[in-house]
């Protein structure tokens, strides 16, 4: 599965919430409960550089979405993914409860000791690790336990590097040299 070419309906976009990917994806993901629809493909992690996820992972506008098993080996072929920060909590716009977390990583080229960053971003979204015990409990019999902790949903997307969200328009670098042609009239050259 890649590209566009999902299940949807005309004119239907694949842009959820970070909740709604937790919610309605991961969690059913998580327990086995079927996803509709069933738009976003299984994925390892590691043998994928980010530039590759075209025609693997479910591509929309430019982001790329795919479930992975959660691991703590981030290592392509080509680079390392490098954890940002620390996890933040996903709430539910209603009741403001979490339903789960948030990690950001960027994308270094070459070896651990001496990559390369990209502009790269992957968004890593689990379910906090509490979310097996908020089941109901039954007299039936017994379910076997759900591991939560198995299944990710990744976001990928390449940023335009300032720190500001990327509104999806790239310069190519003979753009910027043609627009830095505007500046020659500034500069006063020697006779």
């Amino acid at each position: 599965m890649g590209g566009n070419n999902v299940n949807l309906p005309p004119g239907f976009r694949f842009y959820p919430s970070d909740e709604e990917l937790i919610v309605h994806f991961l969690h059913r993901k998580a327990a086995l409960l079927p996803c509709h629809p069933d738009v976003i493909p299984d994925l390892e992690l590691y043998p994928y550089d980010p530039w590759e996820l075209d025609g693997k992972a479910l591509a929309e506008g430019n982001q790329w979405y795919y479930y992975s098993r959660r691991t703590q080996n981030r290592v392509t072929g080509n680079g390392y993914w490098k954890a940002m920060g620390i996890e933040e909590a996903v709430v539910t716009s209603s009741s403001n409860k979490r339903v789960g977390m948030k990690k950001y990583f960027t994308f270094y080229v070459g070896e651990a000791s001496n990559g390369i960053k990209t502009n790269w971003i992957m968004q890593e979204y689990r379910l906090p690790d509490c979310a097996s015990s908020s089941s109901r409990a039954s007299k039936r019999k017994p379910q076997p336990k759900t591991d939560y902790s198995k299944w990710v949903i990744c976001r990928v997307y390449e940023g335009n590097g300032d720190g500001d969200d990327d509104d999806g328009t790239e310069l190519s670098c003979l753009d910027e040299v043609f627009l830095s042609l505007d500046d020659l009239d500034e500069i006063s050259l020697p006779n």
